[in-house]
């Protein structure tokens, strides 16, 4: 009995199973994706024009990225309360929403049906932080991959709350909402108490981490390889049976529960229970171990200040020749007693800053800014898709919806994925596969300015692709250059670029360009309708074409200004990583 509840007890504090827990929960997180689908049942139902639905979706893209009181309350309270409190928010948001939309209650005024669409999505950056910074935590050298896998599945949960819907769907069109407002907060609710920052998680090191994280990324692949046949056949065979479509369903959960063999197996059948390293050590090499470290870490964090700066300048050889030099003569000073530790009012990168001394930093500005252009950009994109495909004379946009949705899961996994190899393989800064995610994003821009053929489809793939891995990329750098103490507060400040990026292109540059070529188009229709006979019907013509654009013509001149703009933040991305680089070499150079 005793040995089954040591099991147990081993098993719920594995790092694993917080990872698996927090996969799941952010599979259901992104309900904001799911705007698409409840914006027609409000418009119609409640008599909504287009500019009322905008006023909306922005409440949302705000309630989305507004996340200070997430990362302050998950710094301070228990992350089990903090989940609480996103899941209540989301329940009482979307909840009220779907209240007015039945006529359960009255309707409410614009302005307070905006409070509840904000209230009700700002619960996601609960989970979303919550999330990251538990996980984060318990693999602090596995953040590329952690961060990716998880903004993963919260790119794709659109798709798999989608699906649940078309399994459980109701002749109701409100029941969307009542998905999005119960769906989340039971899951959320189920597994606050699994999701958390284990005390000594990121000890339990062992050898089979590489093959389990293989396998989560296998999962990963497979999972969105079946999400994108699914979609296709339910598109294009027409009534598909209900068995089949809870078929597909149950086949989707199964894939979803699939990775909690990695923390069972840990746990029940490894012949490896203790973590490796760590247990073979006993306290007093423990402890030595500790104080050398820190020892080294002092001594290394002098080199920055105490070598001269004209050493940066020389060749890659002799520029690590003379810095060895100078760490020799550190460590020589230190174990003598005569090094005298200089330390500035503030941390040094690498180390834990908070919010207000992370803002006084050019290395956090870079990263912001790169970050507004880059998924500023890409969020224009995937807002204005619809438009997008309309111009170029596609009836279906839904499937380019589909696909950009795809492609940002795959983005976030292969940017985790990629950007890990890079800091662990080379010891080079992680924001250098930032900058090559900002070169597929000007790539994929170019592609919607020329009009070529196919162009929606690769578009969507190069879009796709490199916003995503944004997503993976920034949290992961933005946690190794300023610690991982204030995590949450950092990463939702950063998180603001991207409405921040979309509110510019989208609500200035894309719609201002898009509305003056359409009232262009619309006054030719007029004066060719005057050469012909029927006067009054052209004139009709040119009224129901006045907001309507068609042709290469409606974002051409956006497309290749968002371009120049994704080459900006690639360029804000290199000098980051010129300026990052003795950091990540400190962090990752040793470890061959």
């Amino acid at each position: 009995m005793d040995r089954f509840q040591g099991r147990l007890q081993s098993f719920f504090n594995n790092r694993w199973l917080v990872f698996v827990a927090a996969m799941w929960m952010q599979s259901c997180s992104g309900i904001g994706y799911l705007f698409g689908s409840i914006s027609p049942v409000i418009k119609s139902i409640l008599g909504y024009n287009q500019r009322q639905i905008a006023s909306l979706g922005v409440a949302k893209d705000l309630g989305d990225s507004i996340g200070f009181l997430a990362g302050t309350l998950c710094e301070t309270l228990p992350l089990w309360a903090a989940l609480l409190i996103g899941a209540l928010q989301n329940l009482v948001g979307y909840g009220l929403v779907w209240l007015v939309v039945t006529g359960r209650i009255p309707v409410l005024p614009l302005w307070v049906m905006c409070i509840l669409i904000f209230v009700g999505n700002n619960g996601e950056t609960y989970f979303n932080t919550a999330a990251l910074v538990s996980c984060v935590q318990n693999f602090p050298k596995r953040r590329g991959p952690v961060v990716g896998i998880l903004k993963g599945f919260a790119g794709l949960s659109g798709a798999i709350l989608t699906q649940m819907y078309v399994m459980i769907h109701m002749p109701d069109q409100a029941a969307i909402i009542f998905m999005v407002a119960v769906g989340p907060t039971i899951v959320v609710v189920a597994l606050m108490f699994i999701v958390r920052p284990l005390v000594g998680g990121h000890r339990q090191v062992r050898p089979s981490d590489d093959h389990n994280f293989t396998f989560i990324y296998f999962v990963c692949l497979f999972l969105a390889a079946y999400v994108m046949a699914v979609m296709l056949v339910e598109d294009l065979v027409d009534n598909l049976s209900e068995t089949i479509t809870t078929t597909f369903t149950l086949i989707l959960l199964f894939v979803l529960l699939v990775p909690i063999v990695i923390p069972v197996f840990l746990t029940y059948y490894s012949d490896d229970p203790m973590p490796a390293q760590e247990s073979l050590l006993n306290e007093h090499e423990k402890e030595e171990r500790g104080e050398s470290t820190q020892q080294t870490e002092v001594v290394l964090s002098e080199v920055e200040d105490e070598k001269p700066k004209e050493v940066d300048l020389l060749p890659e050889l002799e520029r690590q020749k003379r810095i060895a030099q100078l760490q020799a003569k550190l460590f020589q000073a230190a174990a003598e007693g005569a090094v005298r530790v200089k330390r500035r009012k503030g941390p040094r990168r690498g180390e834990d800053f908070t919010l207000l001394q992370a803002l006084v930093k050019a290395d956090f500005w870079l990263l912001f800014f790169s970050l507004l252009l880059g998924s500023g950009s890409g969020l224009t994109v995937i807002d204005n898709l619809g438009q997008m495909s309309q111009s170029m004379g596609y009836e279906e946009t839904h499937i380019f919806v589909s696909m950009i949705s795809i492609w940002n899961f795959l983005g976030r996994i292969a940017g985790g994925y990629l950007s890990e190899v890079i800091v662990r393989k080379q010891a080079y800064p992680r924001p250098v596969a930032l900058a090559v995610a900002q070169v597929l994003m000007t790539l994929g821009h170019f592609c919607f300015a020329m009009a070529w053929p196919g162009e929606m489809y690769y578009g969507t793939l190069l879009i796709g692709l490199g916003y995503g891995a944004h997503w993976a990329i920034v949290p992961a750098a933005a946690s190794e250059l300023f610690g991982l103490k204030n995590f949450g507060a950092l990463y939702n400040f950063l998180t603001m670029a991207n409405p921040a990026g979309s509110l510019v292109f989208s609500g200035v540059l894309v719609s201002g360009i898009y509305d003056y070529e359409a009232e262009k188009q619309a006054r030719m229709h007029v004066n060719s309708a005057f050469l012909s006979v029927d006067v009054l019907n052209g004139a009709r013509l040119g009224e129901e074409s006045a907001l309507k654009c068609e042709g290469a013509v409606c974002f051409f001149l956006s497309s290749l200004l968002m371009s120049g703009f994704c080459i900006v933040a690639a360029v804000l991305s290199m000098i980051l990583v010129y300026r990052t680089k003795i950091v990540y070499a400190n962090l990752y150079g040793n470890r061959a």
